[in-house]
């Protein structure tokens, strides 16, 4: 059951059943009790822009308004509020966009969205475009402008480039230097990315139609095994999303020009948990789909990561015993000569952010995070050796 609160954008279709009714920015509710419903039929198409939000009042105000002052604005901005005990569904009303309350929902944003999409869905065209934009993260203005050019080429599903925002301290930090590498990495891949991010996304309704179509046929995993549009038993639901679309044959992208500002952690203990759960559910999407012409490539990845993770612990072996052996460290010219070659790097691959963070860079601190996050890596291996269970953290 979802429960609605906001104004109703499209004429009340037949046999959807409906008790009182609020304009935007009222305090009424509607309960929907059939979902049956005709679609209207228009000359133009219709973007909506759904955000799942649980308790994000300290943005959601501003996500929405960043909307509003799109180049190219959306027609409807919904706030899917799931089970947010703060003030997130009042401020989203107040910011003029209409809020979808979830019942019962424990499948956190999968789930939250699959309620929203049961009953958007029936109510648009094949044309109409929908983004969904997780509620933390704040587009640039000519977002929605420059995704929707790239869905009229053909493509499936345009997603975006993001920048970290400010806090968060050294970890705040770390996460900026990540991300603007990750940036120039799919710039110099022209767009190709490995992942659709959660952080924005656009789609066409018939794409999203395809999807559980494709569920339901048993043409792609189950997922909640009702036909929503993403898969509520995995930890990266926009990973297994990513998969579905290109094993149905859609093109995938992130332009360099699709940009915007996400949250970052703002603490060890916050980042370890939403990475292990990337790296978790990255290995279990792999699993889920098993070797395929398209997966093999991210099957890869893992193996190479894991090698990594050898090295890296071969090498920390090394240097601990080196300096506890009487001998001690020998330096030799052709490692100095290796390392200087990954110095260049860390300076280059952060040249956007500046001359200063490229000569913090060179003294290569990030070898910190580096470690960390393979440290992630391990621990998610294990786990899923183990048959440990996961959760959405």
């Amino acid at each position: 059951m979802l429960v609605y609160s906001g104004a109703i954008a499209t004429e009340p279709a037949t046999g959807c059943k409906a008790a009182g009714a609020a304009e935007r920015g009222g305090s009424s509710e509607l309960t929907l009790v059939d979902m049956t419903v005709v679609p209207n039929r228009r000359t133009t198409s219709t973007l909506v822009a759904i955000l799942p939000a649980h308790n994000e009042e300290g943005i959601i105000s501003a996500a929405v308004q960043f909307l509003f002052n799109q180049t190219q604005p959306p027609d409807r901005v919904i706030v899917a509020s799931d089970n947010s005990t703060d003030r997130t569904a009042f401020l989203a009303r107040q910011a003029g966009a209409e809020v979808y309350e979830t019942v019962g929902n424990k499948d956190k944003k999968a789930g939250a969205l699959n309620q929203v999409f049961q009953y958007l869905l029936p109510t648009l065209d094949e044309d109409d475009v929908v983004l969904v934009q997780d509620a933390d993260s704040l587009l640039d203005s000519d977002f929605l402008e420059v995704a929707s050019s790239y869905l009229r080429r053909g493509y499936g599903a345009v997603g975006g480039i993001f920048r970290g925002s400010e806090g968060g301290g050294f970890v705040g930090h770390l996460q900026r230097n990540e991300y603007a590498r990750y940036a120039r990495d799919v710039d110099r891949l022209d767009g190709k990315c490995l992942v659709i991010t959660g952080t924005a996304a656009l789609f066409r309704v018939g794409t999203l139609r395809d999807i559980s179509a494709a569920r339901m046929a048993g043409r792609l995993p189950a997922g909640d095994g009702q036909g929503g549009i993403y898969d509520t038993s995995v930890l990266t639901e926009d990973n297994e999303l990513t998969f579905a679309l290109m094993h149905l044959g859609y093109r995938v992208i992130s332009p360099a020009n699709c940009t915007l500002v996400t949250e970052v952690m703002e603490n060890w203990t916050d980042l370890w948990n939403q990475r292990l759960r990337w790296k978790r559910g990255a290995v279990q999407n792999c699993i889920q789909y098993g070797l395929t012409p398209i997966t093999w490539r991210y099957w890869g990845r893992q193996v190479v990561t894991f090698l990594g993770c050898l090295v890296s612990v071969a090498y920390l072996g090394s240097l601990i015993y080196a300096v506890l052996s009487p001998e001690g460290i020998h330096i030799h010219a052709f490692w100095i000569g290796v390392t200087m070659i990954f110095v260049v790097e860390r300076v280059v691959t952060v040249r956007k952010r500046g001359w200063r963070q490229m000569l913090f860079a060179a003294t290569m601190y990030e070898l910190l995070i580096d470690y960390f996050l393979q440290a992630c890596h391990i621990k998610a291996y294990f786990d899923v050796i183990l048959g440990r269970q996961g959760n959405w953290n």
